[in-house]
């Protein structure tokens, strides 16, 4: 793609992201719902002005980056602490339930086989699609609503982060079946290694910061070092632990997070999220989509997809956090901000393709999915906390 035609879109996909976000303001809908509205308008669904690319995916990427890595300088860590158990027990009822009812869902529709058929690895691998959760949406919606380091905010973020790790699992034991040769046990060992990892240099990243924060209390320097520090973690759980980047950049952003200059550095980056990279990333979910394409045949069967996938989150989560003594409407609020779909189930849905565990066909629904899922979610969070004042201790 050539410079010019690049500056082109990004003027439109600016223009368009912020003039939505703020009609979304006006009728008292989170910024977000706008933004990927923008991009449903602008891309191929409607207007065909802007197509996705190799180079805005890229930017996608780093607007993820820096929107976790904020969400990670803005986590309390005593909540941490206090919600780490619930949270992981809500994260695996946030992949069984989905797993499940995933699976059900295809064989439901194409035919129950036998276990070790190659129909029950596909149903499988449709429940593997639905276990992914995309937390940038959700954090996104709660800091709007200032509540993204409460103890209901907290647990959602560590859920879903403990959602996609146990996610990747999942997603390697049943390409592991479709493929022999994929090493289970080497990806969680990695998995393991790579907190392990984060432990230890968390810890002296954390004191080299303390002394340069003592030494350039203030200056842009701060911001500068925390970005880079984001942007290494991010690269080194991809590339070294195969653990997803934004795992990664939030657990930059929770080292940091203790520091004076935590909420200086986040000022930073909120400057650079709001004015390019987070328009950029929520209209990309809009772009990555044609509507016109779907055909009537998998009309039905996205429908029951999109139902299914935010309803299986709702029911997994939401009743864990029940079971484990949150109010009725908080519990509600956790199982609603696990439904959100974004870039993980992509990334799961490609590697199917990549594998022979879906077929092209497939891949509108989980666009589908993304995207309705993207829109409804901050809408609710909207709601259901305009409908109740949240406990900070349950």
């Amino acid at each position: 793609m050539q410079t010019i035609e690049i500056l082109r879109q990004l003027a439109i996909i600016i223009i368009f992201a912020k003039l939505f976000g703020l009609i979304a303001r006006r009728l008292h809908a989170p910024q977000v719902a706008g933004e990927i509205v923008a991009g449903l308008l602008i891309g191929p669904s409607i207007l065909g002005w802007v197509k996705s690319s190799q180079f805005l995916s890229g930017m996608a990427e780093i607007g993820v980056i820096m929107l976790m890595f904020n969400a990670g300088l803005g986590t309390n860590v005593n909540e941490l602490k206090k919600s780490g158990f619930k949270a992981t027990l809500i994260a695996c009822a946030g992949v069984f339930v989905p797993l499940a009812l995933g699976t059900i869902l295809f064989m439901s529709f194409y035919g129950f086989d036998t276990i070790g058929s190659e129909q029950f690895y596909r149903a499988l691998y449709i429940g593997t699609i639905l276990t992914a959760t995309s937390v940038s949406i959700t954090v996104q919606t709660l800091k709007e609503l200032g509540k993204l380091s409460s103890f209901v905010g907290t647990t959602i973020t560590s859920a879903a982060i403990i959602d996609d790790v146990i996610g990747i699992i999942v997603l390697t034991i049943v390409i592991g079946f479709k493929d022999p040769s994929t090493d289970i046990m080497s990806v969680l060992m990695h998995t393991v290694l790579f907190f392990i990892f984060a432990c230890g240099a968390g810890f002296i990243f954390y004191k080299i910061f303390k002394l340069f924060e003592k030494r350039y209390v203030h200056t842009r320097r701060i911001p500068i070092i925390g970005l880079a520090l984001a942007f290494s973690f991010a690269y080194i759980a991809q590339k070294y632990f195969n653990v997803a980047d934004i795992t990664g950049a939030y657990i930059a952003g929770v080292i940091l997070c203790t520091t004076k200059d935590s909420s200086y550095i986040s000022r930073k980056m909120d400057i650079n999220s709001y004015m390019i990279f987070g328009p950029v990333f929520f209209a990309s979910i809009g772009l990555q989509t044609n509507l016109r394409t779907i055909d009537t045949s998998i009309l039905i069967f996205s429908a029951a997809f999109v139902i299914v996938g935010m309803l299986a989150k709702v029911i997994g989560c939401a009743g864990t956090s029940r079971v484990l003594g949150f109010n009725a409407m908080n519990s509600l609020i956790i199982g609603c901000g696990m439904m959100t779909r974004g870039e993980v189930a992509l990334i799961v849905a490609q590697r199917g393709l990549a594998a022979g565990l879906l077929e092209q066909e497939f891949f509108t629904s989980v666009i589908l999915l993304i995207i309705i899922s993207s829109l409804v979610t901050p809408l609710m969070l909207k709601f259901l906390y305009s409908k109740t004042k949240e406990q900070d201790k349950e």
